[in-house]
């Protein structure tokens, strides 16, 4: 840093939805470190051998005025672990609200900003949020890839896009092989897609699901928009019903309302503090 700021700490806490982890930022404290943050900064902070390690970094940054549609208590600001800003993170999402709360700046019930636009959050209990989500859009039931081992390939985006594959075991799966060839896979374009497999969870209605996501370019412990979409896609196609229940890779449970009718989305789940720290620049 060029002021005479540098090197001051900047405090964070680290936090995880369903093992999902990010590195969660104060934009007071960052203003007052010196309120820097780049990409390749970013991208530092969240490298696991190197720097602190997460799937992403969260600055909770001032909410809107209130306006016609009413305020909102903060603003989510979401960086992939490769230091680019996305517009959506389920997990992210659940995990800001909590923070967001813990600092005094959100309510239990509140509404919220994001890249994709106001969404509500409300704190049900200790580490126990639910948020509501964008309404679904470009649902495609029928991609039709045709080189893959599955016949169905479909898709939906809540927020950011996701191709869902349903298959008959997920642990069976090579991710690592399929993960970056569908990511990057020329029918999602520049930009890409996340990746995301579900199988049936045995008779209670549950399914299992594994992700690999853009930005991390690596499977994660969990994806709350892809858990959510797979929701969308596994009611559309008539396999489950809301609430669906998806069991993530980290071993916890992310519950998805689907409301077919006003295309509302809601997930629930855990967001728990593992630690917090200070970082010098």
């Amino acid at each position: 840093m060029s002021d005479s700021r540098a090197g001051r700490a900047l405090p964070f806490v680290k936090m995880h939805g369903a093992g999902n982890d990010f590195i969660m930022i104060d934009h007071r404290a960052l203003a007052d470190a010196g309120g820097n943050l780049g990409r390749e900064r970013i991208a530092a902070l969240c490298d696991r051998r190197k720097g602190i390690g997460a799937d992403g970094l969260i600055v909770i940054g001032p909410g809107s005025e209130p306006g016609p549609a009413g305020g909102t208590a903060f603003r989510m600001t979401y960086f992939n672990a490769d230091g680019g800003e996305a517009e959506m993170c389920g997990n992210g999402a659940r995990c800001s609200v909590a923070h967001a709360h813990s600092l005094g700046l959100a309510p239990q019930s509140c509404r919220f900003d994001t890249w994709s636009g106001p969404l509500r959050g409300r704190v049900h209990g200790p580490g126990v949020l639910e948020i509501s989500l964008p309404g679904w859009r470009d649902l495609d039931l029928a991609v039709g890839l045709g080189e893959t081992p599955w016949p169905l390939q479909a898709a939906c985006n809540t927020g950011v896009p996701h191709l869902v594959i349903p298959v008959a075991d997920v642990d069976a799966l090579d991710l690592e092989a399929w993960g970056p060839r569908l990511r990057r896979h020329e029918r999602f374009g520049a930009a890409g897609t996340n990746v995301n497999w579900v199988s049936a969870d045995g008779p209670d209605g549950g399914w299992r699901i594994r992700t690999f996501e853009r930005g991390v370019e690596a499977e994660t412990l969990a994806c709350g928009t892809g858990a959510s979409a797979s929701a969308v896609i596994l009611c559309a196609l008539g396999r489950a019903r809301s609430p669906v229940r998806l069991h993530t890779r980290g071993g916890d449970v992310l519950v998805v309302a689907v409301d077919t009718a006003t295309g509302e989305l809601r997930l629930r789940g855990p967001a728990l503090v593992a630690y917090t720290g200070q970082v010098r620049f």
